[in-house]
């Protein structure tokens, strides 16, 4: 029997967006079902996404081949093969972007994680990627490391909605708001409208894979909660704040705090665990298809998270008597999420090169 899982978060005021894009997706009607059955307002991709669906699927044969005959390899072939699905992607969410006064319906693009030390090359090729759309509700993802701060606040101030992707603690959420906010101001003072939208990615489920085997059984599958639960306090005070205050006096809007890497990865523990968790008004829980699909089916929430963080402060005073370092792991994860993203490119492009062999 289906659950009101996902019209229940809708309710309580979350966005719940897929993270996943294929072309089978689109050709087939299924993103669109998605939309209109499971309450689905947005998308988000990153480099092993498509290196998937691409390697996995013939669905990118024969524009492979026609971008090949137009003299576009490599990264270029690539960029164009995302814009496309993207694009289609982006015009079927253009009506929740409208309704809910360009909010929501967003879809997300990632830069070249080869750019993560390079500001200014990170912050052209948002630019150009962006202009490549030319659609208002396309976020560009760039990495919330600290190299990537300054690449953060210059594309939002020359005015490129930015995914702030590989955050894992409240101290990088606060970071990435700051650089948020800062690119604002400057809009601000240069006479620019600060309307530009943003998004913060606090990944989640790695935190529980990471310490599975290092603290005690009744810990389990509770830290990247606790971690969730006290990044929602820092964003909800933030909101509340005299300086984002200021800012929306002249039409600024949130930052929207994202929850990522919502999939369950211990197969002892509910499907749909980091959905029912995390569910809070004006937020964002991007999941997996399989964990969309464990929801609408049998998924159910339990209320929004505190305002206060709950039992956050509590549960991670555990983790510490346990051992467990959290800034340290933080910037770990981190710095293993950006490798990830790294080997997950140069796949993605190997698969095109070998599709490339393959068709040319």
């Amino acid at each position: 029997m289906a659950s009101d899982g996902p019209k229940a978060l809708n309710r309580l005021g979350q966005s719940l967006w897929l993270d996943n894009i294929t072309r089978d997706l689109l050709d087939s009607g299924t993103l669109k079902r998605y939309i209109d059955e499971l309450s689905v307002t947005g998308l988000t991709s990153n480099p092993t996404i498509f290196h998937h669906a691409i390697a996995r699927s013939s669905a990118y044969d024969a524009e492979i081949r026609r971008q090949l005959d137009h003299g576009a390899v490599g990264e270029g072939l690539f960029f164009n093969l995302a814009t496309q699905d993207l694009d289609r992607a982006a015009d079927l969410f253009a009506p929740v972007h409208a309704r809910t006064g360009t909010v929501d319906g967003f879809v997300s693009l990632e830069v070249s994680p080869l750019l993560a030390y390079d500001t200014q090359a990170t912050v052209e090729q948002a630019k150009l990627l962006h202009a490549k759309a030319k659609r208002s509700n396309l976020f560009i993802k760039i990495p919330g490391t600290a190299e990537g701060m300054p690449a953060i606040e210059q594309a939002i101030f020359d005015g490129v909605p930015v995914n702030v992707t590989l955050l894992f603690s409240t101290e990088q959420y606060n970071a990435a708001a700051d650089a948020y906010l800062m690119g604002l101001e400057r809009r601000v003072a240069a006479g620019l409208s600060p309307d530009i939208r943003s998004v913060a990615s606090l990944f989640i489920s790695r935190w529980d894979v990471a310490v599975a085997s290092k603290v005690p059984e009744k810990l389990r599958n509770t830290l990247g909660i606790a971690v969730s639960k006290q990044s929602y306090k820092a964003y909800r005070d933030l909101l509340e704040g005299d300086r984002f205050q200021r800012l929306a006096n002249l039409g600024a809007r949130p930052q929207r705090l994202l929850f990522a890497s919502t999939g369950t990865k211990d197969k002892n523990a509910s499907d749909t665990l980091y959905i029912s968790a995390l569910a809070a008004p004006n937020t964002v829980n991007t999941m997996p298809e399989e964990t969309l699909l464990a929801f609408a089916d049998h998924g159910t929430t339990s209320g929004a998270l505190p305002r206060d963080g709950g039992d956050a402060e509590a549960v991670l005073l555990m983790f510490a008597k346990a051992s467990i370092d959290i800034a340290a792991l933080a910037a770990q994860l981190q710095s293993d999420g950006a490798k990830g993203f790294v080997a997950s490119w140069h796949e993605l492009l190997g698969a095109i090169e070998a599709k490339s062999r393959t068709l040319a």
